[in-house]
């Protein structure tokens, strides 16, 4: 493994642990001060099942490749890290959704989160990578198999604070998440497009469709906005890496969230990332089958010159 290699594995481990304990301390507080809505079964049964679908997927993947579970041999601390993308997913798959009190949804949202990554996968390098974010697939398809199910109010985040206390766990979370994306994720320009995006769709709103600007700001000053912004559509697994290819994709979801509410469709944070990914998942299918088409017509011009007289020649000459 090289030395780049190594860094973004460790890079990778620290941001996860990280967004693990994060995501943790949030729903803790949560549930105990801020007023969250949902009951603490919620949280509990999303990472029942995300544990176990995770666990489960890599077992059978191991089986049927001949290998060793990737979360075996290492210890507890390579079980921990193992699970700590499952961990992330499962709690904010509980934190987003409101089904009332009913688990169901939850699960299934987790469970849709967690076989995303191992079904639908586009070739990357010399393999595949998964290209949904899993949390916001499993809460996309959620909401759409449930029509009675939905987000979970903004509110809920500081439903309990007053006074300083609206600002200090904005500014917390900002702090943090911007620590961790440079530190970590390097995925600044990105949020930093994504941003710039929104304001921008808000604006042209306002000139042509004579949405109230500061109306359709508003979005932005929610602790779920934050958490949305730093947390879900930075996603590193999920997100280029290079720094226009991040530039370009934070206007995108900017721009898809500005048509999908001009088309008054709800929920659209959550389904313009989805949208975006799934254009990204298909570009890069369509990326290996170009370079697979630009191979195969090389061949096809080097196998008629690796055959003529003069090759042959050339070669008999060398041979003597």
């Amino acid at each position: 493994m090289s030395a780049n290699e190594t860094g973004n594995r460790a890079d990778r481990l620290g941001g996860l642990r990280r967004f693990a304990i994060a995501i943790t301390v949030l729903n803790i507080l949560g549930h105990a001060f801020f007023g969250f809505e949902q009951s603490l079964a919620h949280p509990l049964v999303a990472l029942a099942t995300a544990y176990s679908v995770e666990l489960l997927l890599e077992f059978i993947d191991a089986r049927f490749n001949h290998r060793s579970p990737r979360f075996l041999g290492g210890g507890v601390r390579r079980f921990v890290e193992y699970l700590l993308s499952a961990h992330i997913t499962g709690l904010a798959c509980a934190m987003l959704l409101y089904p009332n009190e009913r688990l169901g949804p939850v699960v299934f949202a987790a469970v849709v989160a967690i076989c995303s990554k191992c079904v639908l996968r586009a070739p990357f390098g010399n393999g595949t990578r998964h290209y949904f974010n899993p949390s916001n697939f499993g809460i996309t398809i959620t909401l759409l198999a449930f029509a009675w199910v939905s987000v979970a109010p903004p509110y809920q985040f500081t439903e309990n604070m007053t006074g300083p206390g609206d600002w200090i766990l904005p500014a917390v979370i900002v702090c943090t998440g911007t620590f961790l994306n440079a530190r970590f994720t390097h995925r600044l320009p990105l949020i930093a497009a994504w941003l710039g995006g929104f304001v921008a769709q808000a604006a042209l709103r306002s000139v042509f469709l004579d949405a109230p600007f500061g109306a359709a700001l508003l979005p932005m000053t929610g602790v779920a906005f934050i958490l949305y912004t730093f947390y879900m559509v930075t996603d590193p697994a999920t997100t280029p890496n290079g720094r226009r290819e991040q530039i370009a994709f934070g206007l995108s979801v900017a721009a898809v969230y500005g048509l999908l509410m001009v088309a008054h469709v709800v929920f659209g944070l959550f389904f313009a990332l989805t949208i975006v990914c799934a254009f990204r998942g298909l570009g890069m299918y369509a990326s290996r089958w170009v370079r697979g088409r630009a191979r195969e017509e090389m061949d096809a011009v080097a196998a008629p010159a690796a055959l003529s007289p003069s090759s042959a020649t050339s070669a008999l000459v060398r041979e003597a």
